[in-house]
């Protein structure tokens, strides 16, 4: 008999079962893992860095960076946030450092540095951890007044007072909780890349600049995606935008790709996007400078950036608006202007398909945030069940913002079970 069982050895899992062996010392607590290595996640985010959490403090802005949970999450990250995951790790003698983006990571730039603090954890607590330990049934029982759980592991049951699962995004799981009585939200990916292929791209992977990116919207995209509200002030997003071998990347795009995660998906990942790539102008405000230019200037237009952009950028916009290599400021007309001043701030690209960021596999979906209490991470149907990380319909943009969830999950979750056993 186990005092809690945590289904799931990744980030929240670790990070309940540590908060309940630290407030109960006696509690036989396992962590059931199907895999035959824990913290896999861990170990390759952010580049096998890990990018553990965001520098933002205060919880409202801290939640405007989840499509899914935003409101939800607000109550939780007042309660446990950023700073506290901070000072988990430095108590553990982990020192966090803060990049320019505001992403924060162990200052050793190691993944290894956190897996490392977790084992240690771990073992200095006493807490079970059961690789290839893979859970094929849940079914709740009751034995002397007491409702436990009995879990189903290959031909073999555990049975347990409490149970937190935090297996991220795992299908079967979400079944057996579906049959339990949840809700269960479909999941779609979030968090990818662009395919694009255009010869304003072509040729120049690597170059990165700041962007304005809107997608815009589909006058007919099937019955079935009707459903989903289209709001083109969401589908829109300012940031450095990364040219590829494939298409486009970088902040600007994934940041789209987590909040039209759902309307993206109905349109089979095949869209228009219009990219400014000069988001401080518009473009009758360029077509002015460009009309000032011309009476200053007498070189050709492909040697004479007159913007703040990549220089392979520019030469490949300027090939886009049919100007020639040779032609020369004074020459240039006011309508190939007109047109150079589209392509810089109203380009239309063509999306056909998404591909997985990195190793960053997230998704929209899960656990129905409706039948959840965020005060505990506790099942509003099922009392001695708790979830914790992304098994749960939440989900952010890049940047340390879905680690954050887990690690607030996994430490209200195990608050609450702490308080659980006690009453019992």
């Amino acid at each position: 008999m186990y005092d809690v069982l945590v289904i799931g050895g990744g980030a929240a899992g670790f990070y309940a079962a540590i908060h309940v062996a630290e407030a109960r010392p006696n509690a036989k607590i396992a962590i059931l893992e199907r895999g035959k290595e824990v913290l896999t996640k861990v170990r390759v985010s952010g580049g096998g860095r890990c990018n553990v959490t965001h520098a933002e403090f205060n919880p409202s802005e801290l939640s405007s960076n989840y499509p899914r949970g935003e409101k939800e999450l607000l109550g939780p990250f007042h309660q446990y946030a950023s700073g506290d995951t901070v000072g988990f790790f430095e108590d553990r003698g982990v020192a966090l450092k803060i990049e320019e983006d505001g992403r924060m990571f162990p200052v050793s730039n190691s993944s290894q540095t956190i897996i490392d603090c977790f084992m240690s954890e771990v073992e200095r607590l006493g807490i079970q951890i059961k690789q290839r330990c893979s859970v094929s049934g849940l079914e709740q029982i009751e034995e002397d007044g007491d409702i436990l759980w009995r879990v189903k592991v290959g031909d073999d049951f555990l049975v347990t007072k409490k149970l937190i699962v935090a297996t991220g995004s795992n299908p079967k799981i979400w079944k057996l909780i579906e049959e339990l009585g949840h809700t269960i939200v479909p999941p779609v990916p979030s968090l990818f890349t662009f395919n694009i292929k255009d010869e304003r791209i072509t040729g120049i992977p690597g170059v990165s600049t700041q962007a304005e990116v809107v997608v815009l919207p589909k006058k007919k995209y099937g019955q079935k995606a009707t459903k989903i509200k289209f709001d083109s002030s969401v589908l829109a997003s300012e940031g450095p935008l990364l040219i590829t071998h494939w298409g486009m990347s970088g902040p600007a795009i994934l940041k789209l790709s987590a909040w039209g995660a759902r309307v993206l998906e109905h349109y089979n990942y095949q869209f228009k996007i219009q990219v400014n790539w000069v988001p401080e102008y518009h473009q009758n405000g360029l077509l002015e400078l460009f009309l000032k230019v011309k009476q200053d200037e007498k070189k050709t237009i492909l040697r004479t950036k007159v913007l703040d952009i990549p220089k392979r950028l520019w030469v490949n916009l300027v090939r886009a608006s049919k100007i020639p290599d040779e032609t020369t400021w004074p020459e240039i007309s006011k309508q190939q202007l007109i047109l150079l001043a589209q392509q810089l701030t109203a380009g239309v690209f063509q999306v056909n398909g998404k591909s997985t960021f990195k190793e960053e596999f997230v998704t929209a979906g899960g656990v129905h945030l409706k039948e959840i209490n965020f005060k505990t991470f506790q099942s509003k149907l099922l009392p001695s069940l708790y979830f914790a990380g992304e098994i749960i319909n939440v989900d952010a943009i890049t940047g340390g913002f879905n680690f954050q969830n887990a690690w607030t999950g996994g430490y209200l979750a195990a608050k609450g079970v702490v308080e659980d056993l006690k009453s019992n």
